[in-house]
């Protein structure tokens, strides 16, 4: 048997012998202290006194060290709680026996000299706490003498980077030397924390460069995102694995637990410094609400519904036709928000009839309309069913939201409606040009009739809003989690273009922002938010190679596929004719997009959702370049058409 193994078959060790071992370090304490007294000649010692007082001191410990359990602590794992457990029993130990010895004083028969009472005490503490750390430090020390060191610096000498430095001291199978920490906060550069020294932040490129550095942990949770790239860059360059702890929050109990220190996720990367809504508006508007969220089940669709339970809402409902993915929504809402009342409703948007009965059940005040096919490859191969759900799906809920007086449908678009090439980005503009010329056609004098659902004396207070951005992080089918599978299976990680750029922008921001447009919309607005900066998707599949500890082209091979049907290079936000104003939030702006009559539009839909019926993809196509003249396909069956009207 190793001695590992042997080592750990102590972690079972009886609480028992730790009793005895306390008791017996007790009363060595005591007869250390005497010898001291008498300079180590004991032959002045009194043996009646001598003898009563370890009788004494015998009693006092296995009361006391039985009532606080010193002996309860795993000594492997010994902390600051058994420090201050050991602590207790001491001085209450050493209290009991000063008290004994007053009350013997006064009776002029004193038990014991108060000097060998404190230097006992002193001594009892020390060689307690002083033995569970020599086996602490001892079962780290042979856990570790097959395992490979790696030297760590840990960024950030906070509660995070103490917490992980005790997490790696008391894990197994890990052997992680901490060579330094590192910090921004100059107040603390100098200081120690656990004998390990904390320096300046600056000073961390030395590190990597001369003490041969193996991991940095980021475990600040103050550094800005700019920053944290900057700690990353400088470490993948140098072939040094980054580490991040998770928040506080996620914490179990309070303790980190080693598993929970993984590499740097490429969505911390790509995300930016926080951006900050002021919800109390928000609260003010939702709370007590009846709020309908299509697509529920989606990835912006359920992130939505999260935001929610914390407004105070009176009723939210989830639409899906996803029956699984709903499911799955409402098992995690019961445990992380189960004060909110919320209902799932199985229906496809499209289904003019259940919609009805949605509506008529649970009459929503509040529309977030996000239920839409999005996957631009997929869209192209059925031109038909695009429509169905993105052009006839919005306008029944659209018109639904009006019938029963809805008070805001908020439409959640992307940036492939701007000057779109695919068939997914056209239909989500038709979306758009329907739901902005409904609201400007409610809002008219004239406006009496639509579709058959409302009549003359029908008050129209429902206000159309819509939003648009580009892509969010970790949606479902995004770039990232394709690229993470293939890293897994060891590539090649496929990119369809090397110049082709992307915007990103994470779920809860996208959707915070979403909230915010809703509740400052007036009605027919198309807010557009800042993505901050596009990335080349080709540097992005290389850092999350290097991310992983491989390096691309080498470990994993990127290769190109070449652009997708309808898929193009760079998104857009607005199109060459569309401008922007300003609204109080830096983040969100209002696109001062071309306006259409209702009567137009809603003729023109129609045709489309007939051809699309009958599932005639070329005739759904033209209608669509008629509606969207921006509409021009790339790389797609459907770019003859354009073709075709050019020679008209």
């Amino acid at each position: 048997m190793n001695s590992y193994a042997y080592l750990g078959r102590l972690n079972v060790i009886p609480r028992w012998i730790i009793f005895a071992l306390d008791l017996s370090i007790s009363i060595l304490s005591l007869i250390g202290a005497y010898l001291i007294k008498y300079n180590f000649n004991l032959s002045n010692l009194d043996q009646v006194e001598f003898s009563r007082n370890i009788l004494i001191l015998s009693f006092l410990s296995i009361a006391i060290f039985g009532s606080i359990k010193t002996y309860a602590g795993i000594i492997r794992y010994t902390g600051m709680q058994d420090t201050l457990r050991i602590l207790s029993a001491v001085i209450l130990n050493f209290s009991l026996f000063f008290l004994i010895n007053i009350a013997s004083s006064a009776m002029r028969h004193p038990l014991i000299s108060n000097g060998v009472l404190v230097v006992m005490s002193l001594s009892c503490f020390l060689l307690m706490v002083a033995y569970r750390i020599g086996v602490k430090y001892a079962f780290i020390y042979i856990r570790n003498l097959k395992l490979d060191e790696k030297n760590t610096v840990i960024y950030g000498a906070g509660q995070g980077g103490v917490a992980a430095k005790l997490s790696f001291e008391n894990a197994n199978k890990v052997n992680r030397k901490i060579i330094a920490f590192v910090d921004d906060d100059p107040r603390k550069v100098g200081k120690t924390i656990g004998g390990v020294k904390i320096f300046n932040a600056s000073e961390l490129p030395r590190f990597i460069a001369e003490e041969k550095i193996d991991e940095v942990v980021i475990a600040s949770y103050a550094l800005s995102v700019q920053r944290r790239n900057k700690v990353v860059d400088m470490c993948l360059e140098n072939n040094v694995k980054v580490l991040n702890i998770p928040p506080h929050n996620e914490w179990a109990d309070g303790n980190l637990r080693p598993a929970q220190i993984q590499s740097v996720n490429i969505e911390d990367l790509l995300n930016r410094d926080q951006i900050e809504i002021d919800t109390t508006a928000i609260k003010k508007e939702l709370g007590g609400k009846r709020i309908l969220i299509t697509g529920a089940a989606g990835s912006i669709g359920s992130e939505i519904v999260r935001q929610l339970t914390s407004f105070n809402t009176s009723l939210i409902i989830l639409c899906d036709q996803a029956e699984t993915a709903l499911h799955s929504l409402y098992l995690e809402l019961s445990e992380s928000a189960p004060h909110a009342n919320i209902c799932c409703f199985i229906g496809d948007v499209k289904d003019k009839e259940r919609m009805e009965f949605l509506f008529d059940a649970y009459k929503p005040q509040y529309v977030y309309h996000a239920a839409a096919y999005k996957h631009v490859p997929m869209m192209e191969d059925h031109p038909a069913e695009a429509i169905k759900t993105n052009v006839l799906g919005t306008r029944t809920i659209a018109d639904l939201s009006v019938k029963h007086n809805v008070l805001k449908f908020v439409m959640v678009s992307t940036d492939k409606a701007v000057n779109p090439t695919n068939v997914m980005g056209a239909s989500k503009r038709i979306a758009e040009m329907y739901v902005q010329s409904l609201n400007r056609a409610i809002t008219s004098s004239n406006f009496k009739i639509l579709n058959g659902l409302t009549n003359s004396s029908s008050k129209h207070n429902t206000r159309f809003i819509t939003t648009r951005f580009g892509n969010v992080l970790g949606s479902n089918g995004s770039v990232i989690p394709r690229f993470k599978q293939q890293i897994e299976k060891g590539g090649p990680v496929t990119v369809t273009h090397p110049d082709v750029t992307r915007f990103f922008m994470t779920i809860p921001e996208a959707c915070r922002l979403v909230l915010e447009a809703g509740c400052m919309g007036k009605g027919g607005e198309i807010f557009i938010f800042d993505m901050g900066r596009s990335v080349k998707i080709v540097e992005l599949a290389k850092r999350m190679i290097k991310l992983a500890g491989l390096i691309p082209d080498q470990d994993i091979k990127i290769e190109y596929t070449g652009l997708r049907p309808g898929e193009k290079l760079f998104e857009e936000l607005l199109n060459d004719s569309e401008n922007t104003l300003p609204t109080h939030h830096e983040k969100i702006m209002i696109g001062q997009v071309q306006e259409f009559l209702f009567a137009e539009v809603e003729s023109q839909i129609t045709e489309l959702i007939e051809n699309a019926n009958k599932s005639d993809d070329l005739a759904v196509v033209k209608s669509m370049k008629k509606i969207v003249h921006e509409f021009k396909s790339e790389n797609s069956i459907f770019e003859e058409l354009d073709l075709v009207s050019k020679a008209v």
